[in-house]
């Protein structure tokens, strides 16, 4: 069956396309390549996916629903895998109109081509920021998360609130997963791992927020799409999951095995907590095992050996 996969030329969609051809899938990507972050990172992975015979790609935003409307007519899709977002907690108090457009206005055409189309499963993304300022270790998926703390979290708390009102009303199978600290090869500029890699190479200090004493469950990328294939091919009657490690790893000890890699040592702005950040991530998965057969195998150790490969390849800087 032809699967849609929106940001697909994004760090996870892209991961998640290209595991979808390998399978021998017919696979329709949606992106609209916008300069959130570097556009020709975006269009390097597209061109990869490009080289497979069954990828079809239409340059589109979320939010013309014409357009969109128009794919489906050509193409028989049945199932959708919804990556495509507005991401990022820092950016949404700078721009929060960019995530009403594409994490609200776009979610709901996601929703009403599914509606309308037929189609057997819808798997979106959501993202641990949800949580907000849980203290329940780790974090489950019954936790109430109406209290998220930053205009992102609130965008996707919404998605899970809307998805939930569409199987209601009209039975559309959904499952919401909830992503953990993605890392890894083709990452996204913007987070930490990439940010803090590229300014160590360049000798450039990387700022350190709330002191360094901050953990996240760093989960790496093959993992991530392992639960997400794991979703789509087991149409759900409406659930949350979360995807992580379900470990979580202390900020500058990823700092501290970085200079080992790099063979470096890194400059650090130590800054205090920024608004909208938490503190510490922790995924409990088991209803993502129990479920999905989820189980992340990729350690700390062994993802970051892997992404700091990719990137000095890919940036040959080094």
């Amino acid at each position: 069956m032809t699967v849609m996969v929106t940001g697909s030329a994004g760090f996870i969609g892209f991961h998640v396309a290209r595991a979808l051809l390998e399978k021998g899938e017919n696979v329709i990507g949606l992106d609209n390549i916008n300069d959130y972050y570097s556009p020709e990172l975006k269009l390097a992975r597209n061109g990869i996916l490009q080289e497979y015979d069954g990828y079809t790609f239409y340059r589109k935003d979320l939010c013309e629903y014409d357009a969109l409307k128009n794919i489906f007519d050509e193409h028989e899709i049945r199932r959708m895998c919804h990556l495509a977002a507005q991401a990022g907690v820092r950016y949404s108090i700078e721009d929060p109109h960019a995530y009403q457009r594409s994490n609200l206005e776009g979610f709901t055409n996601i929703l009403e081509l599914c509606r309308h189309n037929e189609v057997e499963n819808l798997v979106y993304a959501s993202s641990s920021s949800v949580y907000g300022g849980c203290t329940e270790i780790p974090f489950t998926e019954s936790y109430n998360i109406t209290r998220p703390i930053s205009f992102y979290a609130a965008t996707k708390v919404a998605n899970e609130v809307m998805a939930n009102s569409y199987n209601h009303l009209y039975g559309i199978k959904c499952s919401g997963l909830r992503f953990f600290t993605v890392y890894g090869p083709w990452g996204r500029p913007d987070m930490a791992m990439y940010l803090f890699t590229e300014n160590m190479i360049k000798g450039k200090p990387i700022d350190v927020f709330n002191h360094g004493k901050m953990e996240r469950d760093f989960t790496y990328i093959d993992d991530i799409v392992d639960g997400v294939l794991g979703a789509l091919d087991k149409p759900m009657d409406n659930e949350i999951f979360n995807l992580g490690n379900h470990t979580p790893v202390n900020l500058m000890d990823v700092i501290d095995k970085l200079e080992e890699l790099l063979g470096v040592k890194a400059s650090m702005n130590m800054l205090p907590m920024q608004p909208g950040d938490v503190k510490r991530t922790f995924a409990d998965i088991e209803k993502a095992r129990k479920m999905l057969g989820f189980e992340p195998k990729t350690s700390i150790d062994e993802g970051m050996k892997m992404f700091v490969e990719w990137y000095r390849g890919y940036n040959r800087r080094v």
